[in-house]
């Protein structure tokens, strides 16, 4: 018999996870402050009728809200029930998380995800998984109903330093690209060409293919919100002052995703930044 499943967050990303959770056959509740479709009238309910609870939110204020608040999942906890993060958030928040859970006999795994929402929409997305190597064990099934590319990356944090990398290495490939197409649109040199062009030869990359798209139609709805991105770079900025590291390309692409936010433009796809190069 499947773990009933605990489902916080049914946003952008969460809800199509959520419904592939279902149709793989796991009984699931979900809570959401925002979506009708939520079962759960609070964390601290669903926490005291799952197995397992994943947490899918937008940034740490939120998820200590539901982790720690009134009604809070800590109020509700079931002991050796497994508690998987797959927001993006900061190590300290997974250490509180993963030592207060502890006390009520609860393990955690940080897992955040990486392929944005075609990714969670077509069960595709990258999951990279701090924490015990058993409790990774017990998740796995889960894990391979939500994502193809699967990796144990050491203990409790481990998943969310994975994912400042990632973000750090995906957010300056997008710029390159973005610095590509601007030159060539003012040089006149046809975008759809150049994007074949580059798809030849070393340049070719997922983000290449997804952001040139993008560029090419002006579509800027959000695959990945552009401030969500901003979020993500600013933890990994974080992580970085903590140990004592100058990532100048990190720090000017947090300056220019700043520049449209003050716009009003970060509900924006993440490729929408080419306005700052566009004159």
């Amino acid at each position: 018999m499947k773990p009933t499943i605990g489902f916080i967050g049914l946003g952008i990303m969460g809800k199509p996870m959520a419904t592939n959770l279902i149709n793989a056959g796991y009984p699931l509740i979900a809570y959401s402050r925002s979506n009708p479709d939520a079962t759960a009238r609070s964390p601290k309910e669903l926490a005291a009728a799952s197995d397992i609870i994943i947490c899918v939110l937008p940034d740490a204020p939120q998820i200590r809200e539901v982790a720690f608040g009134k009604d809070g999942l800590l109020e509700g906890l079931k002991p050796s029930s497994l508690f998987i993060d797959m927001s993006t958030t900061d190590v300290a928040t997974e250490l509180e998380i993963q030592r207060r859970f502890e006390a009520k006999g609860v393990d955690t795994l940080d897992a955040p995800v990486s392929g944005g929402q075609p990714g969670a929409v077509n069960g595709s997305l990258s999951i990279m998984v701090g924490g015990r190597k058993e409790s990774f064990e017990r998740a796995l099934p889960i894990f391979q109903v939500l994502g193809k590319n699967i990796n144990h990356m050491g203990g409790h944090g481990a998943g969310q330093i994975t994912k400042s990398c990632n973000q750090i290495a995906t957010a300056l490939i997008t710029q390159g690209i973005i610095e590509a197409f601007t030159l060539a649109a003012s040089a006149g040199i046809d975008l759809t060409r150049l994007k074949e062009v580059m798809s030849g030869g070393f340049a070719d990359s997922r983000a290449l293919s997804i952001t040139g798209d993008k560029i090419i139609r002006r579509d800027f709805n959000p695959g990945f919100k552009l401030e969500l991105y901003r979020k993500d770079l600013n933890i990994a900025r974080q992580a970085a002052l903590e140990r004592a590291l100058e990532f100048p390309g990190t720090e000017l692409l947090f300056r220019e995703m700043d520049s449209l936010l003050q716009k009003g433009k970060g509900a924006l796809d993440f490729s929408a930044l080419i306005q700052v190069f566009e004159k």
